[in-house]
């Protein structure tokens, strides 16, 4: 089964160190407050993807000259494998427009002191904020067979 490519944003403001995650409406993670992100379209890169997938999640403007790659992570789902996803991770501190509430998302700024990991998945608890404090990503999750909790966690170091 091929695994789906996919894309997360994080769109992080210095001044007040808040970070732009939005609560989820439908799909998969519906309910849970998310990154701004989905799917990467065939013919699109990751980076085209994700200053789309903003765009539309969020009604804001990202310009791929100001996003930074942090890595990848491969979220592996043995008891759903169709849900594996292999995301590539970008932050950035640059942006236009105001953030507002869409079909799929309904944004809201986090203090990057205080996330909101007991409302987000349970992986986030194992990277996010390391990567928001620029550490680069490289892991692999693996979900337990409840699809909502991590069974394991595979980081390679960078070189």
């Amino acid at each position: 089964m091929p695994v789906t490519p996919m894309c997360l944003v994080f769109v992080v403001d210095t001044q007040s160190r808040e970070v732009l995650l939005g609560m989820k409406h439908r799909g998969i993670g519906s309910s849970n407050i998310v990154g701004l992100g989905g799917h990467v379209d065939p013919g699109e890169t990751a980076m085209e993807a994700a200053v789309r997938e903003a765009r539309e999640e969020a009604l804001i403007r990202l310009d791929s000259a100001q996003i930074d790659h942090a890595g990848q992570i491969r979220f592996r789902f043995p008891a759903k494998p169709n849900w594996d996803q292999d995301v590539d991770v970008f932050v950035t501190t640059a942006w236009s427009g105001t953030p507002a509430p869409t079909a799929e998302i309904t944004p809201r700024w986090y203090p990057l002191d205080d996330l909101p990991l007991d409302e987000m998945w349970d992986d986030a608890r194992y990277w996010l904020q390391e990567t928001l404090a620029g550490r680069p990503l490289n892991s692999t999750i693996t979900f337990a067979s409840d699809n909502k909790t991590v069974a394991n966690v595979t980081t390679v170091a960078e070189a």
